[in-house]
């Protein structure tokens, strides 16, 4: 995986007290236990680590632990171009 799904997989550990087992690059907030606010501070927690925008709008439980990672992953190509 990449640098970036490697530490969204810390955060998630470190930060949200979620068991390093059932995280997974398919596993969606709501699986993960994480509720709306707790998932509107990860993309918070990740606009200041990366310095992305990320949207608001996105930080729903469906969404998956990759698919976090690969938005915050185009962000940065995008910021990077």
């Amino acid at each position: 995986m990449s640098a970036v799904y490697d530490h969204l997989v810390t955060t998630l550990t470190r930060k949200f007290d979620v068991p390093a087992d059932l995280v997974r690059p398919d596993a969606t907030y709501d699986e993960l236990g994480l509720d709306s606010l707790a998932v509107m501070e990860l993309f918070l927690t990740l606009q200041e680590e990366w310095a992305v925008p990320l949207d608001d709008s996105e930080a729903v439980g469906t969404l998956t632990v990759r698919e976090t990672a690969d938005l915050v992953e185009k962000l940065k190509a995008e910021a990077e171009a």
